[in-house]
């Protein structure tokens, strides 16, 4: 195999003291935090698309970046060159897990069938570095979103014979998710909305994706994939108008349409602020309604309105982030580093020195989590907040016995308006501030 990155070292763990640039200053996958090695509370994945595909092109300009990898682009030989590219990547990070869309593998044919041929020359070739690295597919999913036939849409199309051809690079993209023994597989419906009520039958549409999605897991289940499937909500960007706007938005989609016992959420961090929401709240959703199953590691730029899919570096974020995951007790899916580098930094140094960051971000926020959690200051708080509803009438409230009559007739009998007790926020997120910084 090619060496591809012969300046760079295999990346070792070298403490929060490390000048080195080359090394991790926080994570250190061997380290046990609450009875796991960090490395299984952190399955880190990389992007195919990002990490091997992206060179750096805006709405303002062309490519910065060479992931030529020596090879002519548009071929099956680059598409193999991005494989052996890929591979030596993860393998001097420790990287373990790696997510792909089905076009990210191979260029796209004009005929469907070269295509599907070329995603199985591609998948076996795949496979053989597994098996020699054994390095794992995370998840796996079709792009329904690149191509101008999916202008409106796939599932939520208005052609019938664009929802067979989204159909049928599903069937393909699950076949190839198993075949590498993926643990997931993703929807993510970057055209599934709509720009104006004027030419748009919303119903029709949900109800067709919904349709798609039922066939995905029936077709999935029979060839054998016994993983989750997810959706992975996004606000806007393309579409004005999402249909997977958001964690409570998707929930309520799937539960609507009985598929809550297969699918879970693939959350993204960039998309959970273009929603209005912080990382941590569609987290919290997700885990409540026991549908947290994936994320999408990265964050995005306050003051710019678009998914900048920029890689973490925000501490006290992935804090709060990894304070929710622990709470839930872990993940099914794992951490995809769905994260691009800055278009200046356009050399191969610089797709190591970003996943270093993000990945000792993450690390970091792993320690801190559990020494929030250890800490126990602010489970103590949330549980106190609540303790009003352990006895008397609280308790009955809770239990479902009382009505609205014997309620009513408690608080005429207090007759003084209650005060509620403070809720402390400044105060906590002190707590977090002596955590984070001793």
């Amino acid at each position: 195999m090619n060496t591809y990155f012969p300046n760079i070292p295999s990346v070792k763990y070298e403490g929060k003291d490390s000048k080195n640039p080359f090394a991790f200053k926080f994570y250190d996958p061997e380290r046990v935090i609450l009875g796991k090695k960090m490395k299984e509370h952190l399955p880190f994945a990389m992007a195919w698309w990002h990490n091997l595909c992206a060179a750096g092109t805006d709405m303002f300009g062309r490519d910065t970046a060479d992931k030529s990898f020596g090879a002519t682009p548009g071929t099956m030989e680059h598409a193999k060159a991005k494989v052996d590219a890929g591979f030596e990547f993860m393998q001097k990070l420790g990287i373990e897990y790696f997510c792909f869309h089905d076009v990210d593998l191979v260029p796209e044919a004009d005929d469907i069938n070269e295509t599907n041929r070329r995603l199985d020359e591609i998948s076996d070739y795949i496979l053989v570095k597994m098996k020699e690295t054994n390095i794992k597919c995370l998840w796996g999913t079709a792009n329904m979103f690149s191509n101008p036939r999916f202008m409106n849409g796939a599932g939520s199309t208005n052609s019938a014979d664009v929802f067979c051809f989204a159909a049928a690079q599903i069937k393909k993209a699950l076949d190839v998710s198993v075949k590498l023994g993926a643990k997931g597989y993703v929807f993510w419906g970057g055209r599934e909305g709509y720009e104006t009520l004027l030419n748009t039958d919303v119903k029709f549409e949900q109800e067709n994706i919904a349709r798609l999605m039922k066939m995905a897991v029936a077709y999935g289940r029979k060839i054998g994939f016994e993983g989750d499937f997810y959706i992975e909500p996004k606000p806007k960007e393309p579409m004005k108008h999402q249909y997977d706007f958001d964690a409570a938005t998707a929930i309520g989609f799937l539960r609507q349409y009985g598929l809550d016992k297969d699918f879970k959420l693939n959350i993204e961090a960039n998309h959970a602020t273009l929603a209005g929401h912080t990382f941590e709240h569609e987290l919290r959703i997700s885990a409540i309604n026991g549908m947290l199953g994936s994320i999408d590691a990265n964050q995005g730029d306050y003051l710019l309105g678009w998914d900048t899919d920029e890689f973490p570096s925000d501490v006290y974020s992935a804090t709060m982030c990894m304070y929710e995951v622990l709470k839930a007790g872990g993940l099914t899916g794992g951490f995809n580093f769905d994260a691009k580098t800055r278009r200046p930094s356009n050399t191969h140094e610089d797709m190591f020195l970003s996943f270093i960051l993000g990945m000792d971000t993450f690390a970091l926020g792993l320690i801190k989590a559990a020494e929030l959690i250890s800490d126990g200051r602010i489970d103590e708080f949330v549980k106190n907040k609540y303790s009003s509803f352990e006895s008397d009438i609280g308790k009955k409230i809770l239990s479902g016995d009382a009505t609205l009559d014997e309620l009513s007739a408690y608080a005429e009998k207090s007759a003084s308006c209650p005060k509620p007790e403070s809720g402390k926020q400044e105060y906590l997120l002190s707590v977090v501030n002596s955590v984070l910084f001793n």
